[in-house]
């Protein structure tokens, strides 16, 4: 039967106390029972309301709360290092050792841990402030510059110790190679061709800068974003870049016209000097012949003079009369009639008609044989004897 249920024993509470003889339970009794039990966990004397029960007690409280508190401060000290992190171990400031990837434990408050990434790349920008972006060349011109600074940790030690701020560090840095290597140049090589050129330069003097002061670091890339004048003349220099264009333009279409015409030159040279050998040949090759023909009628002019001169005479004539279209016949001493057609004769111009003014009949050069030569030529002379 349920305690407050009609019939029941309705003066009772569910502890079994009766309602009118107990209020409700005390809480510095409920703790003095609690630190009695503990008290008995580690070896002390519970129970009993005495003096030398209740230090010991407060004792036992106390040893409890100090083995809390090693045990917090023992588990405070595991710390874990990620795979490409190294850690940097301080006692009380000073260091003390580099700890790889793992689980590790310091004590705390004695030392102290600094996880450093030893594999990431990190990056540092200059130029996107007015006051870094501008410098002045060799040339005495301004000019605005952006440039990217990639780096790793070399050493995790030098790193942490010899730099306060790295990134600082390195900007400072950065910008006195930059500012050094645009100084000795001029502005149309930092502009045009001479990017990878500083950059290769810089990048080794910010190296040498950093490797002086130990910090650790190591640059791995630098890169020239932008490189340009000042937005004010800005206008001026694209003419005068688009103007180098154009002349370099003109350079190349100059070039490629010479590299035409030039073979074309030569070639027609040398096609003219070997007409002109040719020519020197033949010239040479027909007046040794002349000369030797020459002097075989010489020999034959020598035997028999006037034959030889008469001969020569006829041959001349011959040649000369060849273009002719007229026909020239001697019939002085001659009462024989001949036939000449004149309307073939000048049809046929420029062969040369020859009457035989013995048979009355017509020759023409292409249709006389050597013989009929010889034959005409000494009747002829024959003629002039009589």
């Amino acid at each position: 039967m349920a305690w407050n249920e009609p019939g029941g024993s309705g003066n009772k509470d569910p502890w079994g106390n009766r309602n009118n003889e107990q209020g409700p339970p005390d809480l510095d009794e409920f703790i003095k029972k609690l630190q009695n039990k503990l008290g008995g966990l580690f070896g002390g004397k519970g129970g009993g309301g005495s003096r030398s029960s209740s230090t010991g007690g407060g004792s036992i409280g106390l040893s409890f709360i100090a083995l809390v508190a090693l045990v917090v401060w023992a588990l405070s000290g595991i710390y874990i290092i990620e795979q490409g992190k190294q850690g940097v171990v301080m006692q009380f400031g000073a260091f003390s050792s580099i700890t790889n990837p793992g689980p590790h434990w310091y004590p705390r408050f004695i030392q102290s841990v600094e996880i450093v990434d030893v594999e990431g790349v990190r990056s540092v920008n200059l130029g996107h402030v007015s006051d870094e972006a501008l410098m002045l060349t060799q040339d005495e011109n301004i000019i605005d510059i952006k440039f990217t600074v990639q780096y790793k940790v070399l050493d995790a030690r030098d790193y942490v110790f010899n730099v306060k701020d790295p990134d600082i560090t390195l900007r400072q840095a950065t910008e006195s190679a930059v500012r050094e290597i645009v100084g000795k140049s001029r502005l149309d090589y930092v502009i045009t061709e001479g990017r990878q050129d500083i950059a290769v330069r810089t990048r080794e003097l910010i190296q040498n800068t950093l490797d002086g002061y130990k910090t650790g670091i190591a640059v791995v890339n630098l890169n020239m974003q932008d490189a340009q004048p000042p937005q004010q003349v800005q206008h001026a220099f694209d003419d005068a870049i688009k103007a180098r264009e154009d002349e370099q333009r003109q350079i190349n279409e100059a070039e490629a016209y010479s590299n035409d015409i030039i073979p074309r030159a030569r070639g027609k040279a040398a096609r003219v000097v070997q007409e002109a050998n040719a020519y020197r040949e033949e010239v040479v090759a027909r007046s040794e012949g002349e000369t030797e023909r020459f002097e075989k009628v010489l020999q034959e002019y020598k035997k028999a003079p006037n034959v030889t001169r008469e001969r020569l005479y006829l041959e001349t004539m011959e040649t000369v009369m060849a273009g002719s279209n007229k026909v020239v016949v001697d019939v002085s001493k001659s009462n024989n009639l001949m036939y000449l057609p004149l309307d073939k004769i000048v049809s046929r111009s420029p062969r040369v008609v020859e009457n035989d003014v013995s048979t009355g009949s017509t020759v023409t050069p292409s249709s006389r044989t050597s013989t009929e030569d010889s034959r005409l030529r000494e009747r002829l002379r024959s003629r002039e004897v009589r």
